[in-house]
């Protein structure tokens, strides 16, 4: 008797299980996240821990499959970004308008910001993405993650890949465990005199970021290289001359112009770099949304449409974007009733609709484009939303009209919970690209993760509304009446509500804005003629970043770049030069992997023992000392891996014919 063949399986994607393993890690990711971003103004990307946490576990499962472990991340990748909405929002209890955070109006207003992230990033894909050449470090990252850990890839390359990201999560949170220990610096600073002005140097030792180098490449590491020289060599030097006598220590004194002027000249390089940006993404944009509507047709004709490029309907998306106004406008009118602007507020409600449809758009792509040019974690999102509340600002003190003092402190909290709707379009955009990035990679099915993206909005929103009340209870916000010594800094949302306050008050210095927006015009300038050349593009937004980022981020970044180069020169030297040349993608993964998984880690002991510092059992990372013992392993730490990882591609390589 003849045994009956059985039907192939299907693969399993947007699955039930899925969905709510991606809804448990998002408990975790979106708290530890709240934590850290309110304490030191940081948060970390939670797609890839999230891919390695769900492998691990939907590995125990019949017929799991790389598409659904693409889900799961997606789903918490959704919600721990969305957390990036406390760099505004307790700003409202900083100035004194809210105690507390109202579950339901916090909670809806990270939800219709994060629809409608996930609406506009829907026809940003095809021209982003699909149409791109962006290098996505991190959804590249997640990709190979999932990969190598998909029981159907190869088996001998993909035995060697898992040890390549092993080794390298392992030497990347072993490296930062150690330094909380306190046997050396994570982090080398110092501070000098440039004739009558100074300035800084310094690098965090970061594995992650050599990792996040290795993979954005040479161009955009130079040009963020470009930056930090414009940033550190001669604005500095040149805006602390005559603030150097004020008796303040000479690091402080450095530390304070950054803050309060040089990242401000770097937000206007942002700001023309990222209209410049626009205007030459509009063409592939309208193509992209072109081709949405034909695949839709095609497919409601009973045409066939390739499933990876099966989106959401565009008819579906435009009619979600309209019907999302309807709550914001709820949200709005709810926010100044029974305030001083009850009786003036159609207007400010208005053109705060049009303000959060329109620039909404504008930010999903900007912040589309610099996730793919350096990645989520250090795309500067909180310059983007210092630009959102100036713009807001603005707009509605146009509209309003002449105000008096209480108007104007209630105007301030008013444009405060308006931008934190269109930052929260800020966030995810900032995060989903990176996402169909990595579904692109991995086959999966555009619509179903967009799908998966919304459930991760609506999972974040429930969750952020309890934890920001928690730690406003246990700790407070610095600058608050009730602030005791433990207080948190939430400095994005300090320093965004006194944007919001200068513009009103009228002490806003618009200079600072003004110049950076004159250096982004020359730096468009020297990319389109290099552009000419055709043999070297500087990419504005990637210069802009390099002003307004800490040279913390900035210099390593273009280190990991070269390091990348090196490695790459070196592949293409033999025959499988990308089996080569793909290992060093995974070693480079694997350093972002450690370093994000421990983040995750470290987060949930900090906060679970209220101490900055809870693993710190040594004192060797004090002084000068500490400092160079951490440069001195660092790069040893980073030349024995690139050497490791070269003998392991030699090892592997193929017998000659």
């Amino acid at each position: 008797m003849t045994a009956t063949p059985s039907a192939p399986l299907t693969v399993r994607e947007l699955t039930v299980r899925g969905v709510l393993l991606g809804g448990a890690i998002t408990l975790v990711f979106t708290a530890a996240n709240v934590y850290l971003g309110l304490k030191v103004g940081l948060t970390f990307a939670t797609a890839i821990p999230a891919a390695v946490i769900s492998m691990a576990i939907l590995r125990n499962f019949a017929h799991h499959s790389i598409v659904e472990n693409n889900i799961v991340q997606t789903v918490a990748s959704a919600a721990g970004t969305l957390s990036a909405i406390i760099f505004v929002l307790p700003g409202l209890v900083m100035i004194g308008w809210w105690t507390g955070f109202p579950y339901w109006t916090t909670a809806a207003v990270c939800a219709v910001g994060g629809i409608l992230g996930v609406m506009y990033s829907i026809p940003l894909r095809r021209a982003l993405v699909t149409g791109s050449d962006l290098p996505y470090p991190e959804g590249v990252a997640a990709a190979e993650v999932l990969k190598v850990g998909d029981s159907t890839q190869g088996a001998a390359e993909s035995r060697t890949g898992i040890r390549a990201i092993t080794v390298g999560a392992l030497a990347a949170a072993g490296f930062l465990l150690l330094a909380n220990v306190k046997l050396w610096s994570a982090s080398v600073a110092g501070y000098f005199r440039v004739g009558a002005g100074a300035s800084m140097f310094g690098g965090s030792l970061s594995l992650a970021l050599i990792g996040v180098g290795h993979l954005v490449g040479v161009s955009v590491g130079v040009a963020m290289l470009v930056g930090l020289v414009i940033s550190f060599g001669v604005l500095l030097p040149i805006r602390t001359i005559g603030e150097l006598g004020s008796g303040l220590p000479l690091a402080d004194v450095v530390d304070t112009v950054f803050v309060d002027q040089v990242r401000f000249i770097g937000a206007g390089t942002i700001a023309v770099a990222a209209v410049w940006t626009l205007i030459k993404i509009v063409g592939p944009v309208v193509r992209g949304i072109t081709e949405a509507l034909a695949s839709a047709r095609t497919r409601r004709d009973g045409g066939f449409v390739q499933v990876v490029e099966r989106d959401i309907p565009f008819p579906m998306v435009t009619a979600t974007v309209l019907v999302m106004l309807v709550p914001i406008a709820a949200l709005l009118a709810a926010f100044v009733h029974g305030t001083v602007l009850a009786g003036h507020s159609v207007g400010i409600i208005a053109v705060s609709l049009v303000f959060v449809f329109a620039i909404g758009l504008v930010i999903a792509a900007v912040c589309g484009y610099m996730a793919g040019l350096i990645g989520s974690s250090n795309s500067p999102i909180s310059g983007v939303g210092i630009l959102v509340v100036l713009i807001a600002a603005l707009l509605i003190k146009l509209t309003f009209g002449a105000a008096d003092d209480d108007q104007s402190a209630a105007l301030v909290a008013y444009t405060l919970f308006a931008a934190a709707i269109t930052f929260g379009v800020a966030t995810i955009s900032n995060d989903n690209l990176q996402d169909l990035k990595t579904g692109q990679l991995v086959g999966a099915t555009p619509w179903k993760q967009q799908v998966a993206l919304v459930i991760g909005v609506l999972f974040g929103s429930a969750v952020i509304p309890p934890v920001l009340d928690l730690m406003q209870s246990a700790f407070g916000f610095m600058g608050t009446p009730d602030a005791g010594p433990e207080a948190l800094a939430a400095p994005q949302a300090a320093l965004i509500s006194s944007l919001a306050d200068g513009v009103f008050g009228g002490s806003l210095d618009w200079g600072l804005l003004g110049l950076g927006a004159l250096i982004g015009v020359a730096i468009i300038g020297a990319d389109e003629v290099l552009g000419r050349t055709g043999r070297f593009r500087l990419p504005p937004l990637a210069v802009g970043m390099g002003i307004y980022l800490p040279m913390s981020l900035t210099l390593i970044i273009p280190i990991g770049a070269f390091l990348g180069l090196a490695y790459n020169r070196w592949s293409e030297r033999f025959a499988d030069a990308e089996r080569r040349r793909r290992l060093g993608v995974l070693l480079a993964t694997g350093m972002i992997v450690g370093e994000s998984l421990y983040g995750v880690l470290f987060a949930g002991i900090v906060a679970g023992t209220g101490n900055e510092n809870p693993l710190a059992v040594a004192a060797l990372d004090t002084g000068g000392y500490g400092q160079v013992i951490g440069v001195v392993v660092f790069a040893l730490l980073v030349g024995g891996l690139y050497r490791w990882t070269r003998k392991g591609a030699a090892a592997g390589a193929p017998e000659p014919v």
